[in-house]
């Protein structure tokens, strides 16, 4: 590693990440049913029909998880916690084994001078919830908000930073539209009430934990950037549409009271009624941003029906994903968030990081130098940003354990530490060791 602590400022935060369903087992501990487990039980929908039920087995493995990241030096640790362990049902009563295991994952963490920093939701909705319609009904907004009451009712006294939804547009639009996530649907008007009620939700349970008391409250929106596939007009048109569904909308609601106009055109027909007297509540004031930044897309207009447009293969060097690494998008996304939207407001890169296709070699160890090399290029740039005055003040690692990858099942590893799904034992990578001498 070329970068250490020291050419950061002080104060400047170094985290790993993790999300409940990916990594906990949700067989365990009286959690409940959610449309992840029901996705994954349909033929077709996960590589070789791989669930969630066992995971990493962090429910019962957790402090040898968290002597993990505090063995690597890092300050942070982001996870998240499940809607259905807490709320087996959704709503009514909760599960108290549920929030017994977040009581005793934030008292580990803290043992461990590790800071916590939670989100609320990670993708996994409860079927009770689903069958109601899930993100297409309105009442969401209330249902998230009374679950976010009940887990920081419990541990929220004892949260570093909290953000109520991980990456909203993988929760509706790749869901909803494109329907490679759980639930799995491919219906435009879904996708735009989907897109809304996600946003309301979020801005619902920020008002419902400033109620509380409770600080350093934000939000985190995955970004990827989008060039066009060539010069015309009509892909420069292309790509900014690309850009404002995946990007700009949700930025665009929580800081300036608007969706995107070439987005509208779209999904306009299909909004709930009333969506534009919602943004009050939407842009309820944040504390920080964070940005999840991994790749761009190269982006082609076509005839078909809206957005008009397809993703094409780019030239640059791949991950395991087979998405492009272009670590110059982070750079602009962190740019163009705080002059555009943000301001003065604190920025993390919530998370970063690639899939790499790592094996134990016969010595027992797992070199990963093609990860250390992806993590370096994206700190440079993020660097570059912070060095011309772009307040990020932190950056997490996706992730810290191999894990369930949602529909890709268990091939595609993120890990610094390698995780044998048989066994469970864990493997800190060669990656590992260099964030290990770089953070301390």
């Amino acid at each position: 590693m070329t970068f250490s602590r020291q050419d950061f400022p002080e104060g400047f935060l170094f985290g790993t990440a993790t999300s409940s369903y990916q990594i906990e087992g949700h067989a365990f501990g009286g959690a409940g049913s959610t449309h992840w487990d029901t996705f994954a039980a349909t033929p077709g929908n996960v590589v070789r029909s791989e669930n969630g039920d066992r995971a990493c087995d962090h429910y019962h493995r957790y402090e040898e998880d968290l002597d993990l990241v505090k063995g690597a030096g890092f300050d942070c640790y982001r996870f998240s916690t499940s809607w259905a362990r807490v709320l087996p049902e959704g709503r009514g009563t909760p599960n108290p084994e549920g929030l017994d295991f977040y009581d005793r994952l934030t008292d580990a963490m803290l043992e461990r001078g590790i800071k916590p920093c939670a989100t609320l939701y990670h993708w996994e909705l409860p079927s009770p919830l689903a069958d109601l319609g899930g993100w297409r009904n309105p009442d969401i907004a209330n249902w998230f908000a009374d679950f976010a009451e009940v887990i920081m009712g419990r541990i929220g006294d004892r949260m570093h930073s909290i953000a109520p939804i991980n990456e909203p547009w993988c929760v509706a639009f790749l869901s909803h539209f494109l329907g490679h996530q759980a639930p799995g649907l491919k219906d435009i008007r879904a996708t735009a009430r989907a897109m809304h009620h996600v946003m309301k939700a979020h801005g619902t349970a920020i008002q419902a934990m400033r109620a509380m008391g409770l600080k350093n409250l934000g939000a985190v929106v995955n970004m990827e950037w989008a060039d066009p596939a060539d010069d015309t007009p009509e892909a420069a048109e292309a790509a900014a549409l690309y850009d404002g569904y995946y990007n700009r909308f949700f930025l665009g609601g929580m800081f300036k009271k608007e969706y995107p106009a070439n987005v509208m055109k779209g999904f306009e027909p299909h909004m709930p009624e009333g969506w534009q007297d919602d943004f009050d509540v939407i842009a309820s004031p944040l504390d920080w941003v964070g940005v999840n930044y991994y790749t761009r897309k190269l982006i082609a207009p076509d005839d078909g029906p809206w957005p008009h447009h397809h993703e094409v293969e780019g030239p640059l060097p791949k991950t395991f994903m087979d998405w492009e690494i272009y670590p110059e998008g982070l750079y602009k996304f962190l740019k163009r968030t705080a002059e555009e939207y943000t301001g003065d407001l604190p920025l993390f890169v919530t998370e970063n990081g690639m899939a790499n296709a790592d094996v134990i070699q016969p010595d027992g160890t797992v070199n990963d130098p093609e990860r250390l090399d992806f993590v370096q290029k994206h700190l440079a740039m993020m660097k570059k940003a912070a060095d011309e005055g772009v307040p990020v003040n932190g950056y997490f690692l996706w992730s810290l354990l191999d894990n369930y990858e949602w529909s890709l099942g268990y091939e595609k590893r993120f890990g610094l530490v390698h995780v044998d799904f048989e066994t469970m034992k864990r493997t800190p990578k060669s990656s590992y060791y260099e964030w290990q001498k770089a953070l301390r």
